[in-house]
């Protein structure tokens, strides 16, 4: 017998369950199995359920693209949007960085002891292991000035200390000609100490992708191989496949302050993208040209020099201090200046990923 209980009406409200009728009416009644009919058509209109990927793609899986040129003549314009290219006219010669390889290869077959003792740690020099929590695997790397010192005479690296200081002289090059474009005065000029060279010897493993940090204005590596690099730019992991023989050029940290915001940048080095089938050694030798400890980062602004009249005529009322007159800045500054030993120490032991160290220090 049919119940007296309301009945719901899928398209409008609720509706009372008529009498007990003859079977030959039933067709009038939405009996249960309607309803459910009903149900199951409505909910087959909306959309599918949504499901993200339990894990998102590495750089090693994303297809690699070949970076753009870098002219000498136009360098701010070449790396502006990328903050990477590669420079394929240079006069470094390949069997010098095939020499330089392979002395960095034996590096990594001396004991644990050897290591230590040959190269002790002087920060940020001196053996130790690019490590990260959020990495598989830990690599070894070695991190020399651009005369390559150990603390034995036996041990010498002869052909690595070459290639760094060709590498280095062709990164002052790019820094000259770079503050050129910016219309600044190069804050390193002809003084040797203020500038300090980093050639940073790492292994490549599976998964481990940042091979640490340390702030630089540019870095160096030279294409010896076919072989797919990971970086971290300020638009995300990519991947990229230099020309063989030519110098992947990366603008670090330091550049993007130099350039107030202008150059988009590289966190890190760029890193050797191996996979767990690779039988063989795999490293890599970035020559990062950077800053002494104790130097100041500010933007390199380019100013005007005019005299008091015209100031007058600009700014009316403002008193002048200086009758010769002055300077002044003709853009506003994106970042703060900040002390370089500081940062440097912070980015190479938190080894961020996920947030740009530089935040902290951009102008609100």
């Amino acid at each position: 017998m049919a119940s007296s209980a309301q009945v719901p009406n899928l398209f409008g409200g609720a509706t009372s369950a008529p009498p007990p009728t003859p079977a030959a009416h039933h067709d009038n009644i939405m009996s249960s199995s309607d309803a459910a009919d009903a149900l199951s058509r409505l909910l087959q209109r909306l959309p599918p359920t949504l499901s993200l990927p339990t894990r998102l793609p590495s750089p090693s899986s994303a297809a690699a693209t070949c970076p753009p040129c870098l002219s000498l003549n136009d360098v701010l314009s070449c790396v502006s949007k990328l903050g990477y290219a590669q420079l394929t006219d240079h006069s470094v010669p390949s069997e010098l960085a095939n020499s330089a390889e392979s002395e960095a290869l034996a590096l990594f077959d001396l004991s644990q002891d050897q290591k230590q003792s040959l190269f002790p740690k002087n920060w940020p020099l001196g053996y130790g292991n690019d490590e990260d929590e959020d990495e598989d695997g830990v690599a070894d790397s070695f991190r020399f000035d651009s005369a390559c010192s150990t603390e034995s005479s036996e041990l010498a690296l002869f052909s690595l200390r070459k290639f760094a200081r060709e590498l280095e002289k062709l990164g002052l090059m790019i820094v000259d000609e770079l503050t050129k474009d910016l219309g600044c005065e190069n804050p390193l000029g002809d003084d040797p100490t203020r500038v300090c060279s980093v050639m940073w010897v790492s292994e490549s493993l599976p998964g481990n992708k940042s091979g640490g940090f340390y702030p630089f204005v540019i870095g160096l590596q030279y294409q010896i191989r076919n072989q797919k690099y990971s970086l971290l730019s300020d638009s995300g992991w990519v991947s990229v496949l230099p020309h063989v023989d030519s110098i992947l050029v990366t603008f670090g940290d330091i550049a993007q302050v130099w350039s107030n915001g202008k150059l988009k940048k590289v966190r890190g080095r760029p890193m050797a993208t191996v996979g767990d089938e690779n039988g063989s050694r795999c490293i890599t030798m970035s020559l990062l040209i950077t800053l002494p400890t104790d130097s100041r980062v500010a933007p390199l602004l380019p100013k005007v020099t005019c005299n008091k009249d015209q100031k007058e005529e600009e700014i009316e009322g403002e008193e002048e201090e200086n009758n010769d007159g002055g300077d002044e800045e003709l853009e506003k500054r994106v970042f703060n200046s900040f002390d370089f030993e500081d940062y440097a120490w912070r980015v190479y032991h938190e080894r961020i990923l996920f947030k740009d160290p530089l935040d902290r220090y951009r102008v609100v």
